[in-house]
């Protein structure tokens, strides 16, 4: 593990993939890199890009990283994409299309299942975009899996959120309705060489009229077309009035330190779900209960508060006698 980090810090892409292979298969020492991590990152600036499938988004962020990389900005790119049914990793579909960068040092590409997991992203994005950042690139991008209007996990992830949308699509106010007009931070109606760009950049300024009163920040729209490249300016500048304004008004060190608290309990969360499966393998008592549960000789509240009193209870001790004498 030594030498892996060692390399790491040394700046060598193929470590940064296997130590990323490492937090996304949960291997053992994963914790332990994580905390050796931790202290260097916070740098890079995380720009979220989602929306529904077939809107471009991952041509979009293509062309955006070349525009970062002719300001010479390193950038990591984290495409989760759904997963094989097949060999369970991740389809690769986004990384066909950004071939480009394929040989440039200052770009790391990384495609991740999603593994059955909701939200858009795959369980373990928050590590790997933590892995990138610590690794020393300017940018990090997170492309979300195609998502529906109940997928919003990359609000937490990401400093900026753009939310792709396209002509074409059926009824563009469905799409952003609910929910993903809350997280957008820029509008990005790509593909606007085609008919019916005006008509969505419309609607979504009308749906944006509405909840104006309640805005601090107005997300911008911008038009955008990755085969004429109309527009890539625009939003990058987008981009980067908003990150302006989170530092301005004091929101990106608030919205970072929210995260921190957030991911603390989520993995204290993971951490005391994994406290009780020990017990139920070590404990008669836990079982015991779960099959009070089962046969409706008790309610699941009442096992529940009994179950953690007795790990709360007895997981410190054992633990400590596990340990062995001096541990």
């Amino acid at each position: 593990m030594q030498d892996l980090l060692q390399r790491f810090w040394a700046g060598e892409p193929r470590a940064l993939a296997r130590l990323i292979s490492i937090l996304e298969n949960e291997e053992p020492g994963r914790d332990e890199l994580m905390r050796q991590l931790f202290s260097k990152t916070g740098r890079a600036y995380l720009l979220g890009v989602t929306g529904s499938p077939g809107t471009g988004k991952s041509s979009l962020v293509d062309r955006l990283t070349a525009l970062l990389r002719q300001r010479g900005q390193k950038v990591g790119i984290v495409a989760v994409d759904p997963t094989s049914p097949f060999s369970g990793g991740a389809l690769l579909g986004d990384r066909i299309r950004m071939q480009e960068h394929a040989v440039d040092q200052g770009v790391f590409i990384r495609s991740m299942g999603t593994r059955g997991s909701l939200g858009g992203l795959a369980r373990t994005t928050r590590e790997a975009v933590k892995a990138m950042d610590a690794f020393g690139f300017d940018w990090v991008i997170v492309e979300t899996v195609g998502v529906g209007q109940a997928e919003l996990d990359i609000m937490h992830v990401a400093d900026s959120v753009i939310v792709v949308l396209t002509p074409g699509a059926g009824d563009s106010i469905q799409t952003i309705k609910a929910g993903i007009m809350e997280i957008a931070d820029i509008f990005a109606v790509n593909k606007s060489d085609l008919p019916g760009a005006d008509k969505v950049a419309l609607e979504v300024e009308m749906m944006l009229d509405l909840h104006s009163p309640q805005m601090s920040w107005r997300p911008p729209v911008v038009k955008t077309s990755t085969v004429t490249g109309t527009g890539l300016e625009d939003l990058l500048a987008a981009i980067e009035r908003h990150r302006t304004y989170l530092l301005e008004k004091g929101l990106f060190q608030q919205r970072r330190e929210e995260r921190l608290r957030s991911e603390t309990l989520e993995i204290l969360d993971r951490q005391w779900q994994q406290l009780v499966r020990k017990e139920m393998k070590l404990s008669e008592e836990v079982n015991d209960l779960l099959d009070a549960v089962a046969r409706r000789q008790t309610d699941p509240y009442t096992a529940a508060s009994s179950i953690l009193n007795y790990v709360v209870a007895n997981s410190g001790p054992r633990q400590k006698n596990q340990a062995g004498p001096g541990g």
